[in-house]
């Protein structure tokens, strides 16, 4: 009798142990399945760059995710990979957004789209009469114009991120921002210092790799800027603030709207020191947020790859970019998906062939150090 309440208790404690650890079980597949369920939640929440076609899908989901070439639209007819991977335009674009954000020239500058690596653009750069008549007065014959052909060198500009494979198996990762952030930081830091000192020799032409003069615009010769010395041969002189303001007024008004400066920090920091006669600063900063600050009533961008102040140097740069500097760019940035070079990252091989050069070189003026 006594064995039967034994065997029995035991055979009860076994039962429950088994439905403890069943219960245990079942417990961990359900939170399994709430953080599988959370996590496809916060994906299908997640924004995509620009609208969430099925061209962007298959192109993230399918080529950077997985590398299926099917996904994907090649530049090249004979070999696919030989001229790269079409970016779809919503993700283009949220590149092109960024790099204006952050490259400071581009953010000024004149931007044109083109089809192709060259491109092309006629200037006036005068000749045509004109003049008063009345009604019925006879029109005398207006002399030709003169053009000037602009054509701006490039370079094929690339960038080359790297994921860990973990990383784009993760449906919460958001693949398509951190790839438009990669490329547009790498693409902002080499072309900034291109549009500024480039040579255009396989990249844009800087507008300070120019040549350079000291005449006005009635008898400099086109795509020459015109500089004015800054009275000392190391230094701003002994009084920057008036050279600055015969800066400003060595532009001509019509270009004068829409004008900036353009120097580096360490130009910067001492351009905000400069105070009138009367002890107000020369610089003001920003009244809200998102405004620039303004020397002289204009805005100061600052870009990291002016020169400093040294002798023969040209720290400050003052114009109307947008009219000045022209950039073309080819419209499509390709890209390649490479696991291999580095394991276990994946590289996404980006590029764009981007080109610059002086548009009008009436439209921006620069400050020399020279006596």
């Amino acid at each position: 009798m006594e064995d039967d309440i034994l065997e029995t208790s035991f055979d009860l404690v076994a039962r429950a142990d088994a439905a403890d650890a069943a219960i245990d079980s079942l417990r961990g597949d359900v939170e399994d399945v709430k953080g599988r369920l959370d996590r496809v939640s916060r994906a299908a929440s997640r924004p995509m760059l620009g609208s969430a076609s099925p061209e962007v899908k298959g192109f993230v989901d399918g080529y950077l995710r997985q590398g299926r070439v099917s996904e994907v639209k090649s530049l090249s007819g004979a070999v696919a990979s030989d001229g790269g991977y079409a970016v779809p335009r919503e993700i283009d674009a949220e590149i092109a957004r960024r790099l204006k954000a952050i490259s400071p020239i581009r953010s000024i500058a004149q931007v044109v789209q083109t089809g192709s690596a060259g491109y092309r653009k006629l200037i006036s750069t005068g000749g045509t009469a004109s003049g008063w008549v009345s009604e019925t007065t006879a029109r005398a014959e207006t002399a030709t114009p003169s053009f000037a052909e602009v054509a701006p060198p490039s370079g094929e500009l690339y960038a080359n991120p790297a994921a860990s494979q973990a990383m784009l198996d993760d449906a919460v990762f958001d693949l398509e921002s951190w790839l438009a952030d990669e490329i547009a930081m790498e693409f902002a830091r080499a072309e900034g210092a291109a549009f500024v000192s480039g040579s255009g020799t396989n990249q844009p032409k800087g507008f300070l790799a120019g040549p350079t003069a000291a005449t006005g615009d009635a008898t400099r010769a086109f795509g020459t800027l015109q500089f004015l010395a800054s009275g000392n041969a190391t230094g701003l002189g002994t009084a920057p603030q008036d050279t600055l303001i015969d800066l400003v007024h060595s532009l001509k008004a019509g270009h004068r709207q829409g004008a900036s400066f353009v120097m580096n920090a360490g130009t910067l920091a001492q351009v905000r020191k400069l105070k009138t006669s009367d002890g107000a600063f020369v610089w003001q900063p920003g009244l809200t947020e998102g405004q620039p600050d303004r020397l002289l009533g204009y805005p100061v961008v600052e870009a990291a790859d002016m020169p400093d102040i040294a002798a023969n140097a040209f720290p400050i740069a003052f114009g109307n970019f947008r009219a000045g500097y022209l950039i073309a760019e080819r419209s499509v940035t390709s890209i390649l998906r490479d696991p291999f070079t580095n394991k276990p990252f994946v590289n996404f091989y980006a590029t764009k062939r981007i080109g610059g050069q002086v548009l009008d070189s009436d439209a921006i003026k620069l400050l020399k150090i020279s006596a």
